[in-house]
């Protein structure tokens, strides 16, 4: 993965506008910035199947799956996007993991041998307003004097985990626990999964960078 991580970055400086770069040995994480002066073609990017759906989007989430699909044409030639009935999308050929997440004008994309989950997103001051929905236990630990960066890091947390360990009938509040963290500009934290039956524990990767939150989860 290593070596194939090198050509993408040496390829993507010559063709994109390469944002941040968040690889590491098991995964391929790249963040471009929109610029208008680039060529985002849907009839060179979209796959057939994705289409008509696909245009029928907001402008700008248009510009953010186009985005990706750039990516992924430098990342691994070849490959598609295709989306499961749950909206999960999944790569064909099905050797490599896909996750994605965008937060205009940035897109994220990574590739992994192994299921991986990302979110991306903007730091506002209206995640206060949705607080009730999504924080359960992680009350007892959150600095109200941080509310916006606690908040929005724990959502990251709980969106990359639901994207590889989800179902239709969980919520981000009753199943998805973020434990207990400090802020910094990169750290990680522990973080479960969990029903009536079973639990299951991972490890997030969160870096805040200018005005945003980044998480990751590896299988």
């Amino acid at each position: 993965m290593q070596t194939v991580r090198v050509f993408v970055i040496l390829t993507f400086l010559k063709v994109m506008p390469l944002y941040k770069d968040f690889s590491t040995d098991s995964v391929t994480l790249l963040i471009w910035q929109y610029d208008s002066t680039e060529t985002l073609d849907p009839d060179a990017l979209l796959e057939p199947e994705n289409r008509e759906k696909v245009l029928s989007y907001h402008p700008n989430k248009i510009l953010e799956t186009l985005m990706v699909r750039k990516m992924l044409k430098t990342v691994l030639p070849g490959y598609k996007i295709l989306y499961r009935d749950s909206g999960e999308p999944y790569l064909i050929p099905g050797d490599f993991q896909i996750s994605v997440s965008h937060s205009f004008p940035l897109a994220a994309l990574a590739v992994s041998k192994n299921r991986v989950g990302i979110d991306l997103e903007k730091r506002k001051e209206k995640i206060k307003k949705i607080r009730h929905k999504f924080i359960l236990n992680e009350d007892s630990y959150i600095d109200n004097r941080e509310e916006v960066d606690f908040l929005t890091a724990i959502w990251c947390v709980k969106e990359a985990l639901y994207k590889i360990h989800h179902s239709k009938h969980w919520s981000l509040k009753k199943h998805y626990d973020v434990l207990p963290f400090q802020l910094s500009d990169n750290f990680c934290v522990s973080s479960r999964v969990y029903d009536a039956e079973n639990e299951d524990f991972f490890n997030a990767k969160i870096s805040f960078f200018e005005n945003y939150c980044l998480a990751v989860v590896e299988d």
